[in-house]
C-alpha cells in the first residue's frame, strides 16, 4: 500500500466520534480509499464525551467535511445538527455527519447498506415477509429503511426487550403503512414467524464474543428459498450463516452490510465513488490482525 498523500493546508479532514473508539476499523478502511483515490483526506478517531463541544468544534475548523458517529453518540448528536431526512427522524439516530456550507447534514447508511447488500445478493424484498430479530439500534435502522424503500409486503419483529421492541414497533407503524407484526422472542413465536418469513435478518450480538458459536434459529426451522443475513461479521462466518447454508439457503454476510455503509459515507463526503474492493480488503486485513 502506497503511503497517505502530503498532509497540506487544504487536506479535508474527517473523523469518527464515540466512546470507545480504539477498535473502530473506520480510520483503516477511509484512510486505504482515499489513497487508492488520490484524495486529499485524512481520517482520525476521536474518543469524545462532550458531543456538543465536538460538534461546535466541527463548525469551527473549516478544513472539517464531516463525520462518523458511534456509540454512545449516535442519538445525543441529532439536536445538535441543521438536517437529517424523515427516515432518520423515524429512526431516532444518525452514524453520519456531511458540512456542506457550513451546515451539518446527519444521515444513517446502516440501513440503506444493509439493504444494498441483499439486493446485491439478489435477494427479492419487494411484497416479501421480512423477519428481524432484535429491536436495538441496527435493527432500527434496517426496519425503517426497508420500510420505506424496499416495499415488502410486511415486517415481523422479534425481541426479548419489551419498551425497546414495543417502541420500535409503534414508531413504524406511525410513519409507513407496512403491516408490522411484532413479539417477544421465544421457541413459539419464532417457530411461528420462521414458517411465513421469506427473508431473516439477525440484528442481535448472539454469534460474536462471547457467543461465538451460538444461534438463535434452529437449524430444522430453516425452509427452502428464504434469504438469511446475519449483522455480525465478526466472525465472518457465523454459526447461523453457516446452519443457513448447510439448508441451502442464500446467505448475506454482516461484512457486506459493514462496507456498504461505509461506502455510502466515503460517497457523502467526498462525492466520488468508493473503491468498495479495497475498503473490503482493508476489513478483512484489520480483521485478521
Amino acid at each position: 500500500m502506497t503511503n497517505h498523500p502530503k498532509i497540506s493546508t487544504s487536506t479535508q479532514l474527517l473523523g469518527i466520534i464515540g466512546n470507545p473508539v480504539g477498535h473502530s476499523m473506520s480510520p483503516a478502511i477511509h484512510n486505504r480509499a482515499f489513497v487508492e483515490l488520490g484524495l486529499d483526506f485524512v481520517y482520525l478517531a476521536f474518543r469524545v464525551e462532550d458531543v456538543e463541544g465536538a460538534i461546535r468544534g466541527v463548525r469551527a475548523l473549516e478544513n472539517f467535511r464531516g463525520l462518523s458517529v458511534t456509540i454512545p453518540h449516535k442519538v445525543a448528536v441529532i439536536p445538535f445538527l441543521d438536517k437529517i431526512s424523515k427516515v432518520d427522524e423515524g429512526i431516532g439516530s444518525v452514524n453520519t455527519v456531511v458540512k456542506e456550507n457550513g451546515r451539518l447534514k446527519g444521515l444513517g447508511t446502516d440501513g440503506p447498506g444493509g439493504r444494498k447488500a441483499l439486493l446485491d445478493a439478489g435477494a427479492p424484498l419487494a411484497d416479501k415477509r421480512i423477519l428481524i430479530l432484535g429491536s436495538g439500534g441496527a435493527a432500527r435502522a434496517l426496519a425503517f429503511d426497508l420500510a420505506h424503500n424496499a416495499s415488502p409486503s410486511s415486517i415481523s419483529l422479534l425481541g426479548v426487550i419489551p419498551d425497546e421492541l414495543a417502541r420500535l414497533a409503534s414508531d413504524l407503524r406511525s410513519k409507513n403503512a407496512t403491516a408490522i407484526d411484532d413479539a417477544l422472542l421465544d421457541d413459539r413465536t419464532l417457530g411461528a414467524e420462521m414458517e411465513k418469513a421469506d427473508v431473516i435478518i439477525h440484528a442481535t450480538p448472539v454469534g460474536m464474543h462471547p457467543k461465538e458459536g451460538e444461534s438463535l434459529i434452529p437449524k430444522h426451522l430453516f425452509r427452502p428459498d428464504q434469504t438469511v443475513m446475519d449483522i455480525v461479521y465478526n466472525p465472518l462466518r457465523t454459526r447461523l450463516l453457516a446452519d443457513a447454508e448447510e439448508r441451502g439457503l442464500k446467505t448475506v454476510s454482516g461484512l457486506d452490510m459493514f462496507v456498504n455503509q461505509a461506502a455510502l459515507q466515503f460517497e457523502a463526503w467526498t462525492g466520488c465513488a468508493a473503491p468498495v474492493a479495497v475498503m473490503r480488503e482493508a476489513v478483512l486485513q484489520q480483521l485478521k490482525q
